[in-house]
């Protein structure tokens, strides 16, 4: 990590080949600079032709270059798992080449937890407002994030805009991220009063469940844990968490990296590219999730769930325009197969269904 002469800004130690959309969209972001909370700090997150750069904006500096050396786990060099992954499988190989820098984070596990809680069922737009009037009611206030347009192309002598990027020329308040003492105050009426529904119940029960077991201390424990099955077995004892949102917070937060969550995109993936036959399996079960992330396991020993998030990137609609024509061509033709089993599958029954009649 250098210091940069642009800004008070600090360059991020990810190397040139890795940057390519690496960070999640966490905060207020414009795809090219994120800006929000990570712990007691707001942090700006900015994309440039050569690399990655930062600077805080609100919280201590000192340590913050170890700290983010931690979450984005830079001592773990991508080069050598693309390398390894790639020789075990072709597919892969050719996807890494267009998509070279996607590494997971390693999230705060209390604030995992309780995000993914509130993830389930749901979409994107909906757990960010979410979780933001969360944050609002339960965490610090930490600063207000004055508003710019879209300027920046107009600006002249070489200045470049604050990094604001909030929406609709409003200012946002960025809060923390509620501690799990914080989240006494919680309950269940004011959690569904702010939009949270059933997940409200989840919420408390999961706060009531880790203060038991000895709070945020238990989670971190996971840690040490070197089986990513017995941690998943651990987190689905929280009241709405199942396996995939299991997987989801050891392998993000709890260094769990042979983590398989399994959803969609993978299941398609597995059925796909590996095995053909779990195509006529009718639901998700245990033991066919299982199943699942025991083909990614062993096709990569090392880092798993790792390669498992690279060839999950590859599925996601953004990424369309990067990938060999006939790796696009082949996820179309294989969802339109898909769609007209399961047609024909749904025909199939009310045919039978008018017969019975």
């Amino acid at each position: 990590v250098v210091e940069d002469d642009d800004d008070n800004e600090t360059k991020v130690g990810i190397a040139e080949e890795e940057e390519h959309k690496t960070f999640s969209a966490w905060g207020v972001h414009d795809a090219k600079e994120w800006v929000g909370p990570l712990g007691n700090r707001v942090i700006s997150i900015r994309e440039t032709p050569n690399t990655t750069l930062y600077r805080v904006l609100h919280g201590p500096t000192d340590g913050v270059d170890e700290y983010l050396r931690d979450y984005f786990q830079l001592d773990t060099p991508l080069g050598p798992l693309y390398a390894q992954w790639s020789e075990r499988d072709d597919r892969l190989a050719r996807i890494s080449s267009v998509i070279p820098g996607v590494r997971i984070l390693r999230q705060d596990p209390t604030e995992c937890l309780f995000s993914f809680i509130c993830s389930s069922n749901n979409n994107v737009p909906r757990i960010t407002k979410m979780l933001a009037a969360f944050r609002e009611a339960y965490g610090e206030f930490m600063m207000e994030l004055p508003c710019r347009s879209s300027v920046e192309d107009n600006l002249t002598n070489g200045d470049r805009a604050e990094p604001s990027l909030c929406r609709d020329n409003v200012s946002r308040e960025i809060y923390s991220f509620p501690t799990l003492e914080a989240l006494r105050a919680a309950n269940d009426a004011a959690l569904r009063e702010m939009g949270l529904g059933y997940r409200a119940s989840y919420i408390v029960a999961t706060r009531d469940r880790l203060l038991e077991l000895g709070g945020e201390e238990h989670l971190h424990s996971l840690r040490d844990v070197k089986d990513a099955n017995a941690v998943q077995e651990k987190l689905i004892e929280f009241k709405g968490v199942g396996r995939k949102v299991a997987d989801c917070v050891a392998l993000f937060s709890l260094d769990q990296i042979e983590a398989i969550p399994v959803d969609t995109h993978v299941w398609h993936i597995a059925c796909r590219e590996y095995d053909p036959s779990l195509g006529e399996v009718k639901s998700l079960t245990p033991t066919v999730y299982k199943r699942v992330g025991e083909l990614f396991r062993s096709r990569f020993p090392s880092h798993a769930g790792w390669a498992h998030s690279l060839l999950f990137v590859a599925e996601l609609p953004s990424f369309r325009g990067v990938l060999p024509t006939d790796i696009v061509s082949q996820m179309d033709e294989w969802r339109e197969q898909e769609r007209a089993k399961k047609v024909a599958e749904k025909e199939a029954k009310a045919a039978r269904s008018s017969t019975n009649d």
